[in-house]
């Protein structure tokens, strides 16, 4: 019996060791986040890349779309529409991440809700073409609600409407990253460009490390993450990168609907305010953690935040 026990605790210990970490990349402001730059070839080439790495090293990714691009002078803009085909056609996912962007602290649950309605239309239908249905929705700027009533009110829409919440686990400033990246392009600084690369890999593996050991100090284990990114140039370039620092750190890429069938991610959130931050953290302030366990958590470089003043 004693044999027995101990050839299982040895078996559970070394398939424990096996498990690899898991983690699903979503990006959010489809079709693209340009920064203003129309040019179409621009677009195309910087999706193509972004999609075809995101192919070429199997990530099951989802992007979050936000309809009102989609659209000139009142028209359906057949180059973003192209974009988002780009996605579709290699198999990615597509998530509602509103019509507008609007900001749910600041309007009403009416005008969200419409905003939210009206940001399917197209995402719906190409889905379709594929024979998918459109399951997930992302918040803008992670801000659920910053009242229970509000929060409540917000998710009994969502879950009439058929539509699954996209939580975030690691939460980042890729996007001041990524303005910075642009705007070195812009002036073809190709030595800056290639410091707030690797600054950008640096700083990304150390959230990733600051939110398993979180994962852990809340759960007891880690869970399957759930990483925000944009569909900007600088993560068009450095997929490839990044794909392999999760690699070396032993992670697998899922997709959403694999990363939520764990049981953290139905964790309940029970406390609101104005923020936009992780699920983690939402979990863990409902769960009465206080200044200290938050405390660690990587900065962006000052250089990069005056690079995007």
């Amino acid at each position: 019996m004693k044999v027995t026990l101990l050839l299982f605790s040895l078996c559970f210990f070394l398939s424990a060791i096996g498990q690899t970490r898991q983690v699903c990349f979503t990006y959010d402001d489809l079709p693209v986040v340009a920064y203003g730059t129309t040019d179409s070839a621009f677009q195309q080439g910087l999706t193509d890349r972004l999609v075809s790495t995101l192919v070429k090293n199997r990530i099951p990714a989802i992007g979050f779309v936000n309809e009102r691009k989609m659209y000139n002078m009142g028209q359906v803009d057949p180059v973003q529409l192209a974009l988002l085909r780009t996605w579709t056609n290699h198999g990615l996912d597509l998530g509602n991440h509103t019509f507008s962007h609007p900001d749910y602290n600041k309007v009403t649950y009416r005008e969200f809700t419409k905003d939210v309605l009206k940001g399917e239309t197209l995402t719906r239908k190409l889905l379709q073409e594929k024979g998918s249905p459109l399951k997930y929705f992302r918040h803008p700027f992670l801000h659920v609600g910053e009242t229970k009533a509000k929060a409540d009110s917000l998710e009994t829409f969502l879950r009439d409407h058929l539509y699954t919440v996209a939580p975030v686990t690691i939460d980042n400033e890729d996007y001041l990253f990524a303005l910075a990246y642009h705007r070195a392009n812009a002036k073809k600084d190709t030595v800056l460009m290639k410091k707030i690369g690797t600054d950008f890999l640096s700083y990304l593996e150390a959230k990733v490390k600051y939110y398993e050991r979180q994962s852990v100090a809340l759960f007891g284990r880690e869970i399957p993450q759930i990483l925000l990114l944009h569909a900007s140039l600088l993560n068009s370039v450095y997929a490839g990168a990044l794909a392999a620092m999760f690699r070396r750190n032993g992670y697998s890429f899922v997709s959403l609907d694999t990363a939520l069938e764990d049981a953290a991610h139905q964790t309940p959130v029970t406390v609101y305010g104005k923020w936009g931050i992780s699920w983690i953290d939402k979990w863990a302030l409902s769960k009465g953690k206080k200044g200290e366990f938050f405390k660690g958590e990587p900065e962006t470089p000052d250089y990069i935040k005056k690079l995007t003043e």
